[in-house]
């Protein structure tokens, strides 16, 4: 155990696992997986010129992020793959820091490896620790900034306390110019530990001290990036009418998030089976609220899944490995009608069983732990807030009727899981039992297989997009006479002008001009207004028989560790044979 607790063995494990499951699953393509492809062009310029340049298509800051990705290609040379194991290498990162913090939050060190390895082997924490996406940059963020915060509640002395809250400022503040969205945690998460400090007036005084100082660090980081040509500004405003979407929006989170962290959520079912009588109490409130909310969206004509999809497509292609690619033809189905319908009822059966674990005074003798862990209390004053003005901060998003899921893709979710974590842990460790039971241990392994084999699938396919891309290359067809799928298309688009064609580019003035319309009867296109100099002729499809059929090349097969076959893209005609 001396062992043990000196080299932080369990936190290093969740670490190497983290690598281990994502370098076994092969991620290398060279082009674009979701957003990231045009940020690693960011990288790689800033990498040649030692400037920032933006291309048109960056809502993120992309701060520090782009200087570990320009590091690693400096060391090894430029590929989308080595910049991609930039973040690799921060998800790493990620895994320990996590671990520490749940120990810090009062979780036994068993418990505490076992719900980090389910949230950091989830696969969607996987799928993204591979890509350059700011995701996982913004996770590190604000998991640096609460280890900081309960090292500063825990800390003996005025000057340990002052120390790891600056070190909590400083971190939040560097780390949170990948994405913007996790400065929350030095504008919230940081004022909230204060407050908890609020009677230690030394402490107190330096504490704001340093939150002023990362506060104007802020301010000038956002005049910076606002000033920056080809970037593209978010508002964090709603319109009005929207109401109803933001709603919808919110719902879909709601009983997105315990699905994300299954291996841990369905633990709490049995709790249902033991309080039947407080069990149908819930179910009974839980399906009045659900019923109210559907007559609400139904009758403003806001459409949404009644029950929760796990395989709806986010830009990443969580569950089925192709949402990103906006390909013709229906893409293959992992996840089929039983399995889909198995997963949403251990979902929500687990979220109801939490709920009633709340309401249930049982508690289970507590482990003595050093230090002492912050009481429910403060650690509620800790993460609450921070939960409330994250969600808030994501209502501009929640209001898109354009992005998936009702604007709220599940991967900006995260953060919210992240804090959320603690209490759920330290909820099952001292109302139910304190040990996590050892059925979890082949439910993670379960989800990271999972993982492993759609982030293997999602490259899989891109790669064999690229092969498709040399051949039509070698026969003479250009680039921008095909469609690639929106993530390539844009990559060929900044490729001829530089930026892509973003309508909510404030600077240069006039830099945006509306697409030309497509020739009469050519197939869809997606987001073809962002990447007007490409004008298909063909395209790539999962079906030959995809809009005006099979063109004469050669279709590819890639493989796939999630099916019993192979897969096959195919190149299909954009545009009707000439009569």
């Amino acid at each position: 155990m001396q062992l043990v607790r000196r080299f932080r063995l369990p936190a290093l494990f969740c670490a190497l696992a983290v690598l281990f499951c994502a370098l076994i699953s092969r991620p290398y393509a060279e082009t674009g997986v979701s957003d990231d492809g045009t940020y690693i062009l960011v990288a790689q310029t800033l990498a040649k010129t030692g400037h920032i340049r933006y291309n048109g298509w960056e809502t993120p800051m992309l701060g520090w992020q782009l200087y570990l990705g320009a590091a690693f290609i400096r060391l090894f040379g430029f590929s989308f793959t080595t910049v991609r194991m930039s973040t690799l290498l921060v998800a790493v990162l990620t895994a320990f820091i996590l671990q520490r913090t749940l120990v810090r939050a009062g979780i036994t060190e068993r418990n505490a490896t076992i719900g980090t390895l389910a949230f950091v082997l989830s696969p969607l924490c996987l799928m993204l620790s591979v890509t350059y996406m700011t995701d996982i940059d913004g996770l590190f963020a604000v998991a640096i900034c609460l280890y900081g915060c309960l090292r500063a509640l825990q800390a003996s002395t005025d000057r340990t306390t002052i120390a790891w809250l600056c070190f909590a400022v400083a971190a939040n503040a560097v780390f949170g110019t990948a994405r913007q969205i996790p400065w929350l945690g030095l504008l919230v998460m940081v004022p909230s530990a204060l407050y908890l400090l609020r009677f230690r007036g030394r402490v107190l005084l330096a504490g704001i001290l340093a939150n002023l100082a990362g506060g104007l660090f802020i301010l000038a980081c956002m005049e910076w990036f606002l000033s920056q040509p080809y970037n593209v500004h978010e508002h964090l405003m709603m319109h009005r009418g929207e109401e109803f979407q933001v709603l919808a929006s919110f719902f879909h989170a709601t009983i997105e998030l315990p699905f994300l962290l299954l291996p841990i959520v369905v633990l709490f079912l049995p709790e249902l089976r033991r309080d039947v009588r407080r069990s149908f109490k819930v179910l009974a409130a839980a399906s009045a609220v659900y019923a109210l909310i559907l007559l609400a969206l139904h009758w403003r004509w806001v459409q949404i899944h009644p029950l929760l999809e796990p395989t709806l497509k986010d830009s990443i292609g969580r569950y089925d490995g192709y949402g990103a690619t906006y390909l013709s033809g229906l893409p293959p189905v992992i996840l089929h009608t039983g399995a889909r319908l198995l997963l949403t009822v251990a979902s929500l059966g687990g979220l109801l069983g939490f709920v009633v674990s709340l309401l249930s005074p049982r508690r289970v003798p507590s482990m003595e732990t050093d230090p002492k862990p912050p009481s429910w209390r403060q650690l509620g004053i800790l993460t609450a807030p921070f939960a409330i003005a994250y969600s808030l901060v994501l209502i501009p998003r929640a209001a898109s009727t354009t992005a998936v899921a009702g604007g709220i893709n599940d991967r900006y979710l995260l953060e919210l899981l992240a804090v959320a974590l603690p209490s759920v842990l330290r909820l099952y460790q001292e109302r139910i039992q304190l040990r996590l039971p050892a059925a979890t241990i082949p439910l993670i392994a379960i989800t990271a297989a999972y993982g492993v084999g759609l982030t293997h699938d999602i490259f899989s396919t891109r790669r064999a997009c690229m092969k498709l891309a040399s051949n039509l290359h070698a026969a003479g067809v250009p680039d921008t006479s095909v469609s690639y799928g929106w993530e390539h298309d844009y990559l060929t688009e900044i490729r001829y002008a530089g930026y892509a064609n973003d309508h909510r580019m404030a600077s240069p003035a006039h830099a945006y001009a509306p697409a030309p319309p497509l020739p009469a009867k050519t197939c869809a296109v997606y987001w073809h207004d962002a990447t007007p100099r490409i004008r298909p002729i063909y395209g790539i499809a999962f079906d030959p028989n995809a809009c005006y059929g099979p063109a004469p090349f050669a279709p590819v097969h890639y493989s796939r560790w999630l099916a019993s076959t192979p897969g096959t893209l195919y190149v299909v005609r954009y545009l009707p044979p000439k009569t």
